[in-house]
């Protein structure tokens, strides 16, 4: 009798861990379906084409994955202060964005190991009064931020005195806030600066050539889906080794040929 009770409690055991150890890949792989966060508007990583495609650098890259996995995907358009909220709350099984991994940001969100690396840098419109980021430093001067991005924390350690507008939203509005005189100069990365300026005339903006930092960019996941932060890394090393990423950043993030296409 002892021994039958050991042996039912050795299969409830091992029950238990067969229940523990099936993860988000194993979800994912019943569902069918990988649901990936990302930003909705944020060229050259995210954006929608003129023909009504969801595509970018960041979006292509989500796409080898569901390949890879052989899942389709879905991708939920989110502002850039709702990416982290969205993993969190479980809609999204990861987020691809142009999201630098801070400390801050890890304290929430599992990030992979860095897939390029960028930085802040300081923007004005062509035909104004601010020619470098040194004018920018003047006390007062508008300089327009992306609520929640890194841009925001660098701008502030690097204009103290400048009066700072976080704008909530996507990368598009700071070009805007520009544009239209609401900023004297914007912030942000500088990818994403030359990937989104292409929606206005050839030379409308002045990107300063100093850089305000040097940073990483990865995807995240949940803290609790160690299974699909592995599986991820170990993608971004297969697509690094084959070719594949590095064709993805030549085409979208080191040149404009993207442009005549979408």
């Amino acid at each position: 009798m002892k021994i039958a009770k050991l042996f039912i409690a050795g299969l409830a055991l091992a029950g238990l861990t067969a229940a523990a150890s099936a993860g988000t890949l194993d979800e994912i792989t019943k569902r069918g379906e990988l649901r990936v966060a990302v930003q909705t508007q944020g060229p050259p990583f995210s954006l929608v084409g003129a023909a009504g495609e969801r595509t970018g650098s960041s979006v292509e890259l989500a796409e080898l994955m569901a390949k890879e996995m052989g899942v389709k995907i879905t991708f939920l358009d989110f502002d850039w202060d709702g990416l982290i909220p969205a993993l969190l709350s479980g809609k999204a099984d990861l987020l691809v964005a142009d999201m630098t991994p801070t400390l801050a940001r890890a304290m929430k969100v599992a990030f992979t190991k860095p897939y390029m690396y960028t930085g802040s840098t300081v923007f004005t419109k062509a035909d104004g009064k601010f020619k470098s980021t040194e004018d920018c430093k003047a006390k007062g001067t508008k300089i327009a931020v992306l609520l929640g991005a890194t841009g925001e924390k660098e701008a502030k350690k690097a204009f103290p005195d400048a009066d700072i507008k976080s704008y909530k939203g996507g990368g598009p509005l700071l070009l805007d806030a520009v544009n239209n005189g609401q900023a004297d100069c914007g912030v942000n990365d500088v990818s994403a600066v030359k990937g989104q300026s292409t929606a206005y005339p050839a030379g409308s903006f002045t990107i300063m050539p100093e850089m305000l930092s040097k940073e990483p960019l990865a995807f995240a996941t949940r803290y609790d889906e160690q299974d699909l932060l592995t599986w991820m890394n170990l993608f971004l090393d297969q697509v690094s080794l084959d070719g594949r990423l590095q064709k993805n950043l030549d085409y979208w993030v080191n040149s404009e040929d993207w442009k005549k296409d979408h």
